[in-house]
């Protein structure tokens, strides 16, 4: 059948596995374009310490004060889709394609506990959809330079993903996060997995990188086959690379450091190196960050300070797995 085949679940959590908040940021975009409905929401007690995850509060225009707790939610489908699609022109659809019907989302924070409930859940309501397979989408800090195009790794455990999708197999050993153990256990029951991951500068991991998100999005529309609209991300992707040059203009060693990083990137970018010399050296980037701790800031997202060491550098080497 393919991978394309049937329906699809993308996947992305808030936290280690999406600096910048490009991967959540991807998702929760393709979450409104294409209006899919909950259709399970894993229960945050069971899964969440809020002294880790911790609840948010705001204000509606009203001022009423509401408190937002952080959940995992599976989405699906609403009702009436396959009729929009069929009057795309007329609705100003955002996404088209052969599979906007077939989409199943899954968006929320990772679980700070009973990870094997958790995958177990997922896997259940996965199989009870009709799922075919599944796309994860993450983000890691890394050494890598602004002002070059982010780079994107693809891989998959499943032999027959990379020969259709022309992915890599990560050869990585050591520490995972929840993408990975969701990921197993979809293969284990015959449902093939592709993961997508995006870099992120580590010097700018305080704030969001719409260009991050918007290269998952590039990558993703191209792998599930749909046509997402990027509405203003292509404008906030090139004011955020803007806002970063003027910084780097008022420091000498920042732009030295940027400058550094640009001349090695343009090295593995050039015809000389090879596909599997690239790939040796993420295998490599990723084992220079084998620790994974958190940094114990309460709120579940990812600050480029994982390690609480301060540097900016990611300490989540399984993240370029997932």
């Amino acid at each position: 059948m393919g991978f394309l085949g049937g329906r699809l679940l993308v996947v992305a959590f808030e936290g280690w596995n999406d600096a910048g908040e490009a991967a959540s940021g991807a998702v929760r975009l393709l979450k409104e374009q294409v209006q899919a409905q909950p259709i399970k929401v894993l229960d945050a007690e069971t899964y969440f310490d809020f002294q880790f995850n911790r609840p948010v509060v705001s204000q509606d225009e009203d001022g009423a004060r509401t408190l937002q707790w952080p959940d995992a939610t599976i989405f699906g489908p609403a009702e009436g889709a396959a009729e929009r699609v069929a009057l795309a022109a007329d609705a100003e659809l955002n996404v088209s394609g052969s599979n906007v019907n077939n989409l199943y989302l899954l968006l929320g924070a990772e679980p700070s506990r009973n990870w094997k409930s958790f995958t177990a859940e997922i896997i259940d309501t996965a199989l009870a959809e009709d799922i075919s397979a599944v796309v994860f989408l993450g983000a890691m800090l890394a050494d890598v330079p602004h002002t070059r195009p982010i780079s994107i790794f693809v891989s998959s455990e499943n032999a027959e993903v990379r020969a259709e999708l022309d992915a890599e197999r990560s050869n990585y050993e050591g520490p995972v996060g929840i993408l990975s153990v969701i990921g197993e256990a979809a293969e284990k029951v015959g449902i093939p997995t592709v993961s997508i991951w995006a870099s992120v500068p580590h010097y700018v991991h305080n704030a969001p990188s719409p260009k991050a998100m918007l290269a998952l999005i590039d990558k993703l529309e191209e792998v599930i086959d749909v046509v997402i609209d990027r509405g203003d991300l292509v404008d906030e992707a090139a004011a955020w690379q803007s806002g970063i040059d003027v910084l780097a203009g008022e420091d000498d060693e920042m732009a030295a450091y940027i400058q550094q990083l640009e001349q090695a990137r343009d090295t593995v970018d050039s015809p000389e190196a090879s596909g599997e010399a690239i790939a040796n050296e993420f295998e490599k980037y990723l084992r220079k960050r084998s620790d994974g701790r958190g940094d114990g800031r309460g709120d579940g997202r990812s600050d480029g300070r994982a390690d609480g060491r301060g540097d900016g550098k990611p300490d989540e080497p399984w993240r370029g797995k997932d």
